[in-house]
């Protein structure tokens, strides 16, 4: 099952298809769910998949955040130089993001999306996840 393992693949794919992008990994990585890592997995290829649809040429990033009892996870692109202002631009109900917040939200997680004010997107996913220290279904191990 596909999970954080296969993002450097995932984003080496982009780059072949023509879309640079950086991927960058933060925090104290630690075992999550399977179910977890596939959220996150599909959540990350959808929006690198609208980065090529919608914004190719565009440069990409992919932040992934190991907090305490968080992950949050970011792709960002830097829009393309010959789109309109994202302002202008008449709202679009793509079915893509509407499956990424129904994803996130199966694990308690949320999905928030939309254009950046300096251009281009974000997708944010937030997924609950058992605080450092602890196994991956959230108790304790005993003292």
């Amino acid at each position: 099952m596909p999970g954080l393992a296969g993002l450097a693949d995932m984003t080496e794919r982009v780059r072949a298809a023509g879309v640079p992008v950086d991927l960058t990994t933060t925090g104290t990585r630690r075992p999550l769910p399977p179910g977890t890592e596939l959220c996150v997995y599909r959540v990350v290829q959808e929006a690198l998949t609208n980065v090529l649809k919608h914004a190719h040429p565009a440069r990409a990033t992919v932040l992934v955040e190991y907090r305490p009892t968080e992950l949050r996870v970011t792709v960002t692109d830097d829009g393309r130089s010959d789109r309109q202002d994202p302002a202008k631009l008449p709202p679009r109900s793509g079915h893509g993001l509407i499956g990424m917040r129904e994803r996130a939200r199966l694990y308690g997680g949320t999905v928030d999306a939309g254009p950046r004010a300096e251009g281009g997107f974000r997708v944010c996913l937030v997924l609950p996840v058992a605080s450092e220290g602890s196994d991956r279904w959230g108790s304790r191990p005993p003292a």
